[in-house]
């Protein structure tokens, strides 16, 4: 008979998840984590390889909970869609300080990353019927976009900056006016 485990992979997975969001990656170590849900570590190993693999799923669940930002953010209609999907992003990084920085912040030097234009295809097809502009041009605005977004989102999350959302909502009407402006002549 398989041995019986005192915690799912589940419950692991959202104690990592706490542990990381308190202290950052680098402290989701075995004994933080067994400290986190108030065991040893015999638990962990018994449903994971190693902390390499509970590191990979940490990632996948606060990429989870970063998803569920945007669509939150975009279907609230408090802001338009494109805009709402830039607030959202600060939104996180704001509310997920450790999170954000994992997801967007860390090295990827040996990670293979590739340009992947249908998982943003939603957004694309909001920047080219909003200005008119073709596919190529819609994802040079929305890289250039994405540069001032995930710059405001970096300051906040390393605490440089401490602005409020409606000033956010400002500075990026004045962004995206700039670059409609550019690819578009002002139409």
């Amino acid at each position: 008979m398989p041995p019986k485990f005192k915690f799912t992979r589940e419950q692991i997975i959202t104690a990592a998840l706490d542990v990381t969001r308190k202290n950052g990656i680098a402290e989701l170590t075995a004994r933080g984590l067994a400290a986190e849900l108030g065991s040893s570590a015999k638990p962990i190993f018994g449903l994971f390889k190693n902390m390499e693999e509970v590191q990979n799923e940490v990632i996948a669940a606060a990429n989870r909970l970063y998803q569920s930002y945007l669509q939150k953010g975009m279907a609230s209609g408090k802001y338009p869609p494109y805009k709402a999907s830039g607030i959202a992003y600060i939104q996180f990084a704001m509310e997920e300080k450790e999170l954000f920085k994992l997801l967007f912040m860390r090295d990827r030097t040996g990670e293979k990353i590739e340009e992947n234009r249908e998982e943003i295809r939603p957004i694309l097809n909001i920047i080219m019927k909003n200005l008119g502009i073709r596919e190529d041009e819609a994802f040079l605005f929305h890289m250039e976009s994405w540069l001032y977004v995930h710059g405001i989102a970096t300051m906040i999350a390393t605490n440089y900056l401490e602005w409020d959302i409606e000033f956010i909502n400002k500075a990026l009407t004045d962004a995206y006016l700039g670059l409609k402006y550019r690819y578009t002549g002002g139409k």
